[in-house]
């Protein structure tokens, strides 16, 4: 029998909810709508399915200072992540939103309305508390700081909701399941204990290893939930990790596991996210949860310290198994000893023992430049994968970003460089000079810093997107401000090689040079 739901009742506002689609509809078109975030969405979904149960909404002002100081909902219940509907105050203002407004939400992809809001209070947060609180420090190394100070909106909307649709997916559709067919499937397999399994990171022999040996112990079934919401920045993209995943189900034994999509927002809140992690999964049936060293850690802070212990998520999740209800499988890294061609616990290793292990900059390392990765580290079948996803560094697409003064000979060096590059030939190349990109793309500005910035990120754009289907590209702006160099380094980093070159010819030659004057 599957787990119960964490308060007790599955909150599937879909269910609750359907006798009223119709009538929610029609209301949409005549209220005012707001546009959700990314992590708005996710989160949505979550609610309005029921893997936030027993959330039936965004969180009131009573809620949030609930869970910000105590984790828990005003009721008692244990809750230690604040989700929150954050809108800038002047969109309220000009929609006319106050407390008792209802308000339709709707999907930043399509449009589509999702839910509609029945607002209860309008309230200002504090960033420090929240940060403090519920991340352990204000320090912006934090992804989830960063967030809170940078990105999040200015007033909370708290509320209930009402669900209208769900928010249309077009990849992986067969494992993308909520709780109630998370459940039903348990049932269908007469799965009685499972073991769920979260992950933001490809999956290698030792995280196969880990969750077959979790089974095992607990005579268990493993539930791998992987997260395809939003994770980490820099993290993997979730299409090439979901088939990383599929390719490792068949390592499986016959019948041990399942695999089953998470929309999660990740905050990397280490301690108080694996609690969270924990109550969603208690949410889709498992009645146990593996929590691993530094369970959604961020990483180091500014000081060049981890944010949390490697060990401070299990202690929580300990701290609360009364409560929870899911019985925490705890896990130390595993590592590999190739004279018994096995992993063991980093712990039960006896002294002088030899072991292996590739951390994860390794790895990297060993795609860019396409060095060997051995079978006892990870599967062929999933090194397939991640190489196709990360081809070495001398078949990547690139950017060079030449940059000067006008007449400094930044052009006559980009063209140079085509003719090079289209000889030794093996790549598509293309050049992005400053004129015709003006006129091209952006021939409705004018030269202020604010139009000569939006020029420039129309050029990282389109280098990007070269880079991204492995051209090269050799773009020569006249960028003088390093703020939109950087952001064009960031958009083109991303997809592949990035290589900045100043021509720093002297004024008076450039004056000379300028035959138009």
């Amino acid at each position: 029998m599957a787990n119960s739901p964490h308060g007790g009742v599955l909150k599937d506002l879909h269910v609750r909810d359907e006798p009223l689609r119709d009538q929610l509809l029609v209301e949409t078109e005549q209220i005012p709508s707001i546009t959700l975030t990314d992590r708005q969405l996710c989160d949505l979904e979550l609610i309005l399915n029921g893997g936030f149960s027993p959330l039936e909404g965004f969180l009131t002002q009573a809620e949030y200072e609930g869970v910000v100081h105590n984790s828990r909902l005003p009721d008692g219940t244990l809750w230690t992540m604040p989700i929150y509907l954050d809108v800038d105050s002047a969109e309220l203002a000009r929609l006319g939103v106050s407390a008792g407004s209802r308000v339709t939400l709707r999907d930043p992809r399509n449009d589509q309305p999702l839910a509609i809001i029945t607002v209860s209070d309008l309230y200002k947060a504090d960033p420090v508390a929240e940060a403090e609180k519920v991340y352990g420090a204000n320090d912006q190394a934090h992804p989830a700081v960063h967030y809170l100070f940078n990105q999040t909106r200015d007033t909370y909307v708290g509320g209930r909701v009402q669900a209208i649709n769900a928010p249309q997916h077009y990849d992986y559709v067969s494992i993308r399941r909520s709780p109630a067919e998370v459940r039903a499937l348990f049932r269908k397999l007469n799965w009685t204990r499972v073991v769920a399994f979260q992950t933001r990171n490809p999956m290698h022999r030792a995280h196969r290893e880990l969750t077959v040996r979790a089974a095992r112990t607990r005579h268990a079934n493993v539930l791998i939930q992987p997260v395809v919401g939003l994770t980490k920045p820099g993290d993997i993209d979730h299409f090439t990790r979901v088939r990383v995943y599929q390719a490792i189900m068949a390592k499986y034994p016959n019948g041990m596991a399942q695999l089953s999509l998470l929309p999660l927002a990740m905050r990397m809140g280490g301690p108080r996210e694996a609690v969270w992690h924990a109550i969603i999964r208690k949410n889709f049936g498992a009645t146990h949860f593996i929590v691993g060293r530094d369970h959604a850690g961020p990483g180091s802070n500014s000081q060049g310290k981890d944010f949390y212990g490697p060990y401070e998520a299990q202690d929580l999740v300990i701290k609360y198994k009364d409560e929870l209800d899911i019985e925490m499988v705890p896990f130390q890294m595993l590592t590999y000893l190739p004279d018994t061609d096995e992993y063991q616990p980093i712990n039960e290793v006896p002294e002088g023992v030899r072991t292996l292990n590739i951390s994860g900059t390794e790895l990297r390392r060993r795609l860019k430049t396409g060095a060997p990765i051995p079978e006892w580290f990870s599967y062929p079948e999933v090194v397939r994968i991640l190489r196709e996803a990360n081809p070495p560094r001398d078949t990547q697409g690139f950017t060079v970003l030449l940059t000067g003064l006008h007449a400094s000979g930044k052009e006559a060096i980009a063209r140079a460089l085509q003719v090079a590059l289209n000889q030794e030939g093996g790549r598509s190349v293309s050049l992005l000079l400053g004129e015709t990109i003006r006129q091209e793309l952006s021939s409705e500005l004018g030269y202020t810093k604010r139009e000569r910035d939006i020029n420039v990120a129309r050029i990282g754009f389109v280098a990007a997107e070269l880079t991204r289907a492995g051209a090269a590209c050799i773009a020569a702006p006249i960028a003088p401000y390093e703020a939109a160099r950087n952001l064009v380094k960031q958009q083109v980093s991303k997809a592949g090689g990035f290589y900045l070159v100043h021509v720093a010819t002297p004024l008076e030659q450039c004056i000379k040079n300028d035959r138009a004057g």
